[in-house]
């Protein structure tokens, strides 16, 4: 973590605020997409996730009541705590540091920091540095998470937490499955996606209607995919959008030439392709006369 943010510690926050004691527990807010995580031993397993391999910089999103991030601290590494809920900002600005003080005494490095993810500019935060993310994410914005890690991804050497359990699958699905879609093909074209286990509803507060899934992703070793990403992306991206039909077919607003439709790869649909194919059909692209 950048030295102006290791001065920065959990106590502070709003003063003339009441606290998270006076104020009662913090209440999951429906638009915000909040479930509290009331389950010790998953909070622990999610916290176990991070291998910690080269970097100490953490960013937790939507820390809640703090369940997660308590066992995140009894690590060593340095943490960033970030919810939009303002309640919850109190709270881990107030009644955490009172609950946990044991905690903090061994790892105080904790910056609790009120903000919007989808909209904060992280290099606020960590300049070029490298960090993970982690968090029992929101449902109604996980994968808008996941596509902005994806843009900073030559930052983000980790990423794990949280989903919907089909979205969790879907990430981290393969070839040749109806689950298999977007965010399949652009997450493993920079990580190896792993789906770790399912959590019930029951372990919520309120539960969810759905179960929930705890993935890990790691990133390859190779950052840049050997075509032009920017046609990567809008190639899987349109490819997906009328899945069902030809790759021929789906991509018609190319304007492709007739010699290159006739490859075979054409007559496939998207959900057969792997990454390897969308890049070698990208490439067929960049390279077609027309």
């Amino acid at each position: 973590m950048s030295k102006k943010n290791k001065k920065k510690s959990a106590h502070g926050g709003h003063k003339n605020q009441p606290t998270g004691q006076e104020e009662g527990a913090v209440r999951a807010k429906k638009h915000l997409g909040q479930h509290f995580l009331t389950d010790e031993s998953i909070a622990k397993r999610i916290a176990d996730t991070l291998s910690l391999d080269g970097y100490t910089n953490v960013l937790e999103i939507g820390p809640g009541m703090g369940v997660l991030t308590k066992y995140l601290l009894q690590r060593d590494l340095d943490l960033v705590a970030m919810d939009l809920d303002e309640e919850s900002i109190v709270y881990l600005n107030h009644s955490f540091p009172l609950e946990h003080q044991e905690i903090l005494k061994k790892n105080n490095r904790l910056n609790v920091v009120e903000a919007d993810f989808l909209k904060f500019d992280l290099s606020e935060l960590y300049g070029e540095e490298e960090f993970a993310i982690t968090g029992n994410f929101p449902y109604n914005i996980s994968s808008q998470i996941v596509f902005k890690m994806l843009e900073m991804r030559n930052q983000i050497p980790e990423f794990s937490g949280m989903f919907q359990k089909e979205v969790a699958q879907r990430i981290c699905e393969k070839p040749g499955s109806k689950t298999y879609g977007i965010l399949s093909v652009l997450v493993q074209a920079f990580y190896d996606a792993e789906y770790l286990f399912t959590v019930p509803p029951t372990v919520f507060d309120p539960p969810p209607k759905v179960d929930s899934g705890v993935l890990r992703l790691t990133r390859r070793k190779e950052l840049q995919l050997p075509c032009d990403e920017r046609l990567f992306f809008k190639v899987v991206k349109t490819a997906f959008n009328q899945r069902r039909k030809t790759i021929r077919n789906s991509l018609k607003t190319f304007n492709l030439s007739d010699n290159l439709k006739e490859d075979a790869i054409f007559d496939q649909r998207p959900e057969q392709l792997g990454v390897a194919d969308f890049v070698t059909l990208t490439q067929k692209i960049a390279n077609d006369p027309v």
